[in-house]
């Protein structure tokens, strides 16, 4: 089995999400164990709210992948979640502002 791969923007950054449902072939049923990678395409190496390097490579449950439909599905509501946090907050601050220091 291949990895599938879509491009998405999130907050004007362009993604690649590769998934493959079945990276471990020994698991089965609810322990099946997935894998997601996204990498940020443009602008190169961008942060997110999930890596400071723009690239993530998961380990998960395939379950609970398919719990939002599809691997990019639960990619965006990953980032939508992590987006809250302080740090990210912060982050998306002083990078509209420009760092003086």
């Amino acid at each position: 089995m291949s990895y599938s791969l879509e491009i998405i923007t999130w907050h004007n950054i362009e993604l690649e999400v590769r998934y493959i449902p079945s990276y471990c072939v020994a698991l089965e049923g609810d322990d099946a164990m997935a894998h997601i990678e996204v990498s940020v395409i443009h602008p190169e190496n961008h942060p997110l709210p999930i890596t400071e390097t723009g690239y993530k490579s998961h380990f998960i449950h395939r379950i609970n992948v398919e719990e939002y439909g599809s691997a990019t599905d639960y990619v965006l509501a990953w980032l939508n979640h992590e987006a809250q946090t302080p740090e990210w907050k912060k982050f998306e601050e002083s990078s509209r502002q420009g760092e003086l220091f």
